[in-house]
């Protein structure tokens, strides 16, 4: 665990290197968060993350949005995708589980352009294939909103293993 005095001494190499993948393979989020050091504390952080999230021009948020897995894949995936998706069971999905997430997959990123994200940490699969089912019907611009509020969600589970600190977070 490292703590906010820490990562308020790294130098940017250090710093990108450490919070680079909190979101997935999209490391200029800590690269730009970096210039706003010293933060008062972890929520400071977070929230300076989310708004450089948000600021960023449509193609940036696609890219980010691009960046992630599906959920209930097969192929290879970051090892903290891959966690996150153990924890909530989707390593064990039986063929026909696999099959109708697959489907579900599908028919969403055909959708949006984008794959399904949820933060699944404490969710079941059966919860996160409801949520499937639910916002494959969303406005394209409501879901763009709604899935990159579920990247700073991980974002902030990412960030809560690794940083000594508490969150208070909105």
């Amino acid at each position: 665990m490292i703590s906010m005095k820490t990562i308020n001494k790294m130098q940017a190499k250090e710093y990108i290197k450490t919070f680079g993948s909190i979101f997935e393979n999209s490391p200029w989020i800590a690269e730009k968060a970096w210039g706003y050091r010293p933060f008062a504390n972890l929520s400071e952080m977070y929230n300076i993350m989310v708004t450089i999230v948000f600021d960023a021009r449509l193609s940036s948020k696609l890219a980010l949005l691009k960046a992630h897995p599906d959920l209930g894949t097969r192929l290879e995936i970051s090892s903290t995708s891959q966690q996150e998706q153990l924890q909530a069971g989707l390593n064990q999905l039986s063929e026909d589980e696999y099959t109708e997430f697959s489907k579900l997959n599908k028919q969403y990123t055909e959708k949006f352009g984008f794959p399904f994200i949820l933060a699944v940490r404490g969710k079941t699969k059966e919860v996160i294939k409801e949520n499937m089912k639910k916002r494959v019907h969303y406005r394209y611009e409501q879901e763009i909103e709604t899935a990159l509020n579920e990247v700073c969600k991980i974002a902030k589970f990412r960030l809560l293993d690794i940083v000594s600190d508490r969150i208070e977070v909105k």
